[in-house]
């Protein structure tokens, strides 16, 4: 047995502490910035914190993006990011739901590193409007997870592989953890349903682990996807028979998401590092691989418009792409996108220079990448 991967293996496992109120004011104020800078992304070239009134000339010509799976991506990596604060756990993120790129691209831009690797765009406001600008436009960047966001090893446009590259990842990679987002579109695929039996070949006292969070939304670009229609015991059952450990969060009220999530998180967490521990240290379990996937089940487009044109969006196919599609010739549109843009209360998230404010960035994991 390796005696590095042992010593690793019996630090603590307590997990991260239970949150509280101040946790949950600053994941929640970073879920609240990243949702504001995606939906930036996706409408706005110009006015890129609204300190002006709203106009048509604002707004991007050609509208394109993907917003229904984008609040759940950014929910799970505000999270993840606390988990890494409090743990130091080595963690790469994997979106299978790869179109959802604009909560990424805003993830890595409140973290710093998008800056970082793209100085011209700053953590200022005429870096935030550049952000904006250069979503989907010719010459900027693609919609989706591309090589062009800092990190990225999983571009997620071809929907299926997310397990595949996860698992992959943590091969002779003791130490991290892949936590691999499978939205309920790609699990239809033939590519992921095979993936999940990938367990089966992880050693856990020389490869890493992963983490696989299946989004369950209900629905796709067009309408409701396959385990969408099955009841939860019956997606359950199938996980449980693929040998995972299946822990549920359901919902879409606040905090008590952030509560649950958390909770399940760490839950996860725990377990991870238990059978690690007991495989590295020669402890005898009755457990012969990992069991630990969660699911998250989060409406569709969560926090955007919920009734458009008095049609509903939200929870249904209609959020998947752009909710608001008329923007720069109705009035009605504009309203509403200006409503939603402020209901992440920009000004309590950004400074007067268009910087992150401390709450926001106190949620980021810090030291070496």
């Amino acid at each position: 047995m390796n005696t590095a991967l042992v010593a690793e293996a019996v630090r603590p496992v307590a997990g991260p502490e239970a949150i509280d109120g101040v946790e949950i004011a600053r994941v929640d104020a970073w879920w609240r910035a990243c949702n504001y800078l995606t939906v930036g992304q996706i409408y706005l070239q110009a006015n890129a914190l609204l300190r002006e009134p709203l106009t048509a000339e604002h707004i991007k010509p050609r509208l394109l993006g993907h917003w229904g799976t984008s609040p759940g991506l950014s929910f799970i990596y505000a999270h993840a990011s606390r988990l890494i604060r409090q743990t130091g756990q080595q963690m790469i993120y994997l979106a299978g739901p790869g179109h959802g790129g604009p909560a990424l691209v805003a993830s890595a831009w409140l973290e710093g590193t998008y800056s970082e690797t793209y100085p011209k765009v700053g953590q200022d406001a005429e870096g935030m409007r550049g952000l904006f600008r250069q979503f989907s436009t010719p010459g900027g960047i693609p919609s989706h997870v591309s090589v062009t966001t800092p990190g990225s090893i999983h571009e997620g446009g071809e929907l299926g592989y997310v397990l595949v590259h996860a698992f992959g990842a943590v091969m002779d990679n003791p130490d991290l953890i892949a936590l691999a987002v499978v939205g309920d579109g790609e699990a239809e695929t033939g590519p992921l349903a095979a993936s999940w039996h990938s367990n089966k070949f992880l050693d856990p006292a020389q490869d890493g682990a992963v983490l696989p969070i299946l989004h369950l939304n209900g629905a796709k670009i067009s309408g409701p996807t396959v385990l969408g229609r099955k009841p939860p015991a019956e997606v359950r059952s199938l996980l449980e028979g693929h040998g995972y450990q299946v822990l549920e969060v359901t919902g879409d009220d606040l905090p008590g998401m952030h509560v649950r999530f958390a909770a399940a998180l760490a839950e996860a967490w725990q377990e991870i590092r238990r059978i690690q521990v007991s495989a590295r240290t020669g402890e005898q379990h009755s457990e012969s691989r990992p069991r630990w996937p969660m699911i998250l089940r989060t409406p569709k487009g969560w926090t955007g418009p919920d009734v458009v044109d008095g049609v509903q969006v939200e929870g249904t196919f209609r959020a998947h792409q752009v909710p608001l599609a008329n923007v720069r010739d109705n009035p009605d549109h504009l309203n509403q996108l200006c409503d939603w843009l402020l209901s992440y209360r920009p000004e309590e998230l950004f400074d007067e220079a268009g910087r992150p404010r401390p709450l926001v960035v106190a949620n980021n994991p810090t030291g070496p990448a």
